[in-house]
């Protein structure tokens, strides 16, 4: 028999470290979290800001957090579900709700911190990138480092929208512009046009007419919410202008009102012994009139 050397020994699992409980779980890419939340010392405590964004089923989720030594802070939060309050109905999940998602978080976080006023970001959509700029005698602009979590960063993804509209919205978070739609990767340049539609729902636009021509029927169960919404594809582009100018005009987060109803229990609450005994009693005394 020949020689089969053995790997794992008793060394092996001496030595053996378990990894965090969030690398066990798949959660948590510590070697890009390392690097967002290392902050250099000679800045002492000043917080290194994350523009996180993560995506469900049914929602978008922008946070800007910074770590402490409990755990991670967030500052400011803004949802896609938070949307329909400034006029989108529907599609709180498209490329254009995520970037919608971003501008409100930006322009939510600047009037927290006292720079709305002088950092407006880029009012005026046209599909150019540009990143802001510090102003002349005055602060810096408040910055962030995009966190996408554990999802590609392939080229037109969401995550990608998101900081897109929270750059235009004042915050200076650095990118580049080859990871948006409409990037050409032989020309090695930017088609602005292909990212302002897609700012403003124009290949959702462009998929609804065409799923219309080809199969009606597919269309009325595909954009069912759009239509009981009445949200036609000519109307997205405006639908999504006036939700920019609203979110801007007042990006403060209302509470929400709790449900003062009662609590309805659903299970029943267990009887007392005299109860039971009674209960019994009772059931004896229906038996014995049914048989009379």
């Amino acid at each position: 028999m020949p020689f089969v050397k053995l790997q794992k020994n008793k060394a092996y699992f001496k030595r053996y470290q378990v990894k965090y409980r969030r690398r066990r779980e798949g959660k948590t890419d510590y070697y890009a979290r390392k690097r967002l939340i290392v902050q250099a010392k000679n800045k002492y405590n000043a917080p290194k800001y994350r523009l996180v964004v993560r995506f469900t089923n049914t929602d978008i989720v922008c946070q800007i957090v910074y770590a402490k030594i409990q755990g991670d802070a967030v500052l400011a939060a803004a949802y896609s579900h938070e949307l329909p309050r400034y006029g989108i109905k529907v599609g709180l999940t498209n490329w254009a709700a995520a970037y919608a998602t971003g501008l409100l978080v930006a322009r939510r976080v600047l009037a927290k911190v006292g720079l709305a006023d002088k950092y407006e970001g880029f009012p005026e959509v046209d599909g150019s990138v540009e990143e802001v700029e510090a102003i002349e005698d005055g602060p810096r602009p408040f910055k962030a480092f995009l966190d996408v979590g554990l999802k590609n960063t392939t080229t037109g993804s969401k995550v990608f929208a998101a900081m897109k509209g929270a750059s235009d919205g004042g915050v200076f978070v650095p990118h580049s512009e080859r990871r948006f739609p409409g990037y050409d990767t032989e020309g090695k340049e930017l088609d602005a046009e292909t990212l302002r539609s897609y700012i403003y729902g124009g290949h959702v636009a462009e998929y609804m007419r065409s799923l219309k021509e080809e199969d009606e029927e597919r269309f009325k169960a595909q954009f069912s919410r759009f239509i009981k919404a009445g949200v036609a594809a000519d109307d997205l582009e405006a639908m999504y202008a006036g939700a920019h100018k609203a979110i801007r005009a007042d990006p403060v987060a209302k509470p929400t009102t709790k449900s003062t109803a009662a609590h309805k229990r659903r299970n029943q609450k267990p009887l007392n012994a005299k109860q039971r005994k009674d209960r019994v009693r009772q059931k004896i005394a229906s038996y014995k009139a049914s048989l009379e």
